[in-house]
């Protein structure tokens, strides 16, 4: 699995956290911090490359778990739709965390922590 890289000048926007973006062809961690550089938040994009979906955690909110539509599906008279999200409950947190942790020796420590930490305490799911 190739490493997770930063993005130079992660592109900012204007009311919400500063963010950092982490990319690889088959991750994307976006992670939100205070004005203190501190983590209250991270959203995650695995199986980019086939069925695309994103866990994001933020405080005070908790977990979502979402498919990413990539807005693909088109009829003849439509153009490609903007990529969306769309509820997805089944999250295999075992596999995803694993996929993490193997892509993320670039990821500083302390963010890389913090979302293993949130990963970990993510609801078991049903037997």
């Amino acid at each position: 699995m190739d490493l997770l890289r930063e993005l130079p000048d992660t592109r900012q926007i204007a009311g919400e956290p500063k963010r950092r973006w982490f990319t690889s062809p088959e991750l994307d961690l976006i992670v939100w911090l205070n004005d203190d550089d501190k983590p209250v938040g991270f959203q995650l994009c695995y199986d980019k490359s086939a069925g695309e979906h994103a866990l994001t955690w933020r405080e005070g909110r908790g977990y979502d778990h979402a498919f990413v539509d990539d807005g693909e599906e088109i009829t003849p008279a439509q153009q490609k739709s903007t990529p969306i999200l769309r509820a997805d409950g089944h999250f295999n947190r075992k596999r995803v965390k694993e996929m993490f942790l193997e892509a993320a020796a670039h990821v500083p420590e302390s963010l890389r922590a913090y979302v293993r930490r949130v990963l970990e305490s993510y609801p078991r799911e049903p037997t």
